[in-house]
């Protein structure tokens, strides 16, 4: 496309509004395309990559540009990131800032700056995984995540759909690990397919579709998503029970577990009963303890293994957040694991690479709670003919398996 003063100019103040940080960023781009309705589909998709490739090398850029006012960060992200030539913004940027931008070399930044990731993230994971691993693990995290597609088993095979998919004029191919998973070409409206109204397909990661492997629950038993959101683990649990026994989707947003109902209708599924929780110590919980199969607890967590999709996030979290959420994830977890009877089988995960969240949780619950026994993931996954080997606790990475960043840790309750 050609840029335009006007263009550049919306995708500046788009940048503006997701720079105050006030909410999610794609909530702010959405909210500020509905005030400018006149933009078309070429300007509206200039704004929102030049916007999210800002927010994900946002020191790189800034450091390129000279300043952080973001019309010179957008200009910095057409040429650096977007591809557009010096050429395509004469007239349009100041001739000195474009001269600037062109002769910048990185190499001359902080590794954190490097990175693109604030000091103490880049700190932290320098000091986890050592320098050279966690500038792999940065990279990773800069490139946009595709789309990958959950495919609803109980009702209709990969192979059919991935044949649907081409007639529509979509490519797609098997995911890696995810017996269930396409990951899709592009990223066409999935939304208006019949195959989505239908409820034979779910956009979902492929990492997260794993988590359900990881559970295995069987036919007819009773589980739980301790942590259900908008419920998209959950629909993948019914899945594997081919939409027997009973899943109870739990969470403190009344509104989050709304956005289930629907997608429940679509995929046929009516095995699924909501609560919301007024806390860890939910007294409608009660009747449950001691009682199910199966707990997932996707705890809330700083998402940082998700910044390929959300990069604000890695500006919205600092250190304090972090050490907040840590004993947020203990609390929680402790709570869902009285849920589980002798036998059943208790997943911890998250979309974080912080061992903070992570194994430093895992570890906790193990120490303060014998009644439960670690089970090796990689075992779990290759009884499911999944060959995914990360050794006891699961662990995904971008750069590493092409999915977000994932952690969980598997205990069986043994008394």
């Amino acid at each position: 496309m050609r840029l335009t003063r006007a263009t550049l100019a919306h995708a500046a103040a788009a940048l503006d509004m997701m720079l105050s940080f006030s909410g999610p960023a794609d909530e702010a781009l959405s909210a500020y395309f509905r005030r400018h309705p006149e933009l078309g589909p070429q300007e509206r998709a200039f704004v929102a990559e030049a916007a999210f490739a800002v927010l994900r090398r946002r020191p790189s850029l800034e450091a390129a540009a000279g300043g952080a006012s973001p019309a010179d960060m957008v200009a910095a992200a057409a040429m650096r990131v977007l591809g557009f030539s010096g050429r395509a913004l004469d007239g349009l940027v100041d001739a000195a800032l474009a001269q600037r931008i062109r002769g910048f070399r990185a190499e001359t930044l902080p590794p954190a700056a490097r990175a693109d990731l604030p000091d103490w993230l880049w700190e932290r994971l320098a000091r986890q995984h050592g320098a050279e691993e966690a500038a792999r693990i940065s990279q990773g995290m800069l490139n946009a995540a595709p789309l990958d597609l959950r495919v609803n088993l109980a009702r209709a095979t990969r192979d059919d759909v991935r044949a649907q998919l081409a007639a529509a004029g979509i490519e797609a191919a098997p995911t890696r690990f995810s017996p269930a998973g396409l990951r899709v070409q592009g990223k066409p409206p999935i939304n208006r397919l019949a195959l989505f109204r239908d409820g034979l397909i779910e956009v979902q990661d492929e990492g997260s579709q794993l988590l359900a492997w990881l559970l295995a629950p069987r036919r007819g038993e009773m589980v739980a998503d301790y942590c259900a959101g908008a419920g998209g683990k959950t629909l993948a649990l019914a899945m594997l029970m081919r939409g027997t026994g009973r899943i109870y989707a739990m969470d403190v947003s009344g509104k989050r577990l709304a956005a289930l109902a629907p997608r429940a209708a679509r995929a046929r599924v009516t095995s699924v009963h909501a609560i919301t929780l007024s806390g860890e110590g939910d007294l409608r919980t009660k009747r449950l303890r001691g009682k199910l199969d199966g707990v997932l607890v996707d705890a809330p967590c700083s998402g940082f293994g998700t910044l390929r999709r959300n990069p604000d996030l890695k500006w919205r979290h600092g250190p304090e957040a972090i050490t907040q959420l840590a004993a947020k994830q203990r609390a929680i977890l402790s709570a869902a694991s009285r849920l589980v009877k002798p036998g059943g089988r208790l997943l911890y995960a998250t979309c974080s690479f912080l061992r903070e969240e992570n194994e430093d949780v895992a570890d906790h619950f193990a120490a303060s709670h014998p009644q439960f026994a670690p089970r090796s993931c990689s075992e779990l996954l290759a009884a499911q003919r999944i060959p995914l080997d990360t050794g006891p606790n699961f662990r995904l990475w971008p750069h590493v398996h092409g999915t977000d960043g994932f952690f969980a840790g598997v205990f069986e309750r043994t008394s």
